[in-house]
């Protein structure tokens, strides 16, 4: 049993690894070699920084196709964290408007610069820090996770989903909204950052290791 942290050279690669090392006793490797992305049980799509710079990335690692590849078959659960959740939209306005992945029909929106809350008081972009997640649909990577459990976020950007049925977790900030848990089959994604959110974090990435679609 092997999980595989897909390596395109964008995001926290090895803290993931660490805290899947941490509630699993299963083999977890960080890899860029496409038979061992194949051979794996389990797989990780992270991501961090412009959404540009990991999808370019991808395409010059060769692994792109692999990972579309994977995603149509959904063979084996594969979780995406921060902009590895991004990249499954179809599309998103970052670095004026860059094609995604497309496995989940939606897009990837920008914060607005002038983000106030109900109160009128000014919000700052990125979204840094704490805040609450809210359990919009059930899902087994909930389990043993408060309703409005509290998760670590770093974004400027933010996912709105097409399809309701593809949404399981959002995260209120002003007054928007955000689609921070989308999934569909094998797929499960999150806006927030597991290897950085404590217990709850940590419940998340075990209900993965342990989920069978």
């Amino acid at each position: 049993m092997t999980i595989a942290v897909i390596d395109y050279g964008m995001g926290n690669l090895h803290s993931v690894a660490k805290a899947l090392e941490h509630v699993t006793h299963e083999h977890v490797i960080v890899t860029r070699d496409a038979r061992c992305i194949r051979g794996a049980t389990r797989l990780v799509l992270p991501g961090q920084g412009a959404i540009r710079d990991c999808m370019g990335e991808l395409e010059r690692t060769e692994l792109r196709g692999l990972v579309e590849e994977l995603l149509a078959r959904q063979a084996k659960p594969l979780l995406g964290i921060c902009v590895g959740q991004q990249m499954l939209l179809d599309h998103s306005e970052e670095n004026h408007g860059i094609n995604c992945l497309g496995f989940l029909p939606g897009e990837v929106k920008r914060f607005p610069v002038d983000m106030r809350d109900d109160r009128g008081q000014r919000l700052k972009v990125p979204h840094m820090g704490w805040n609450l997640v809210h359990q919009h649909h059930d899902h087994p990577l909930w389990s043993g996770i408060d309703q409005d459990e509290h998760f670590y976020f770093v974004h400027s950007y933010y996912v709105e989903a097409a399809e309701d049925a593809t949404v399981f977790g959002t995260t209120d900030y002003g007054r928007i909204s955000a689609h921070v848990a989308i999934g569909r089959d094998a797929t499960f994604a999150v806006q927030f950052h597991p290897e950085k959110s404590s217990r709850a974090g940590l419940k998340l990435l075990e209900n993965f290791v342990q989920w069978t679609p």
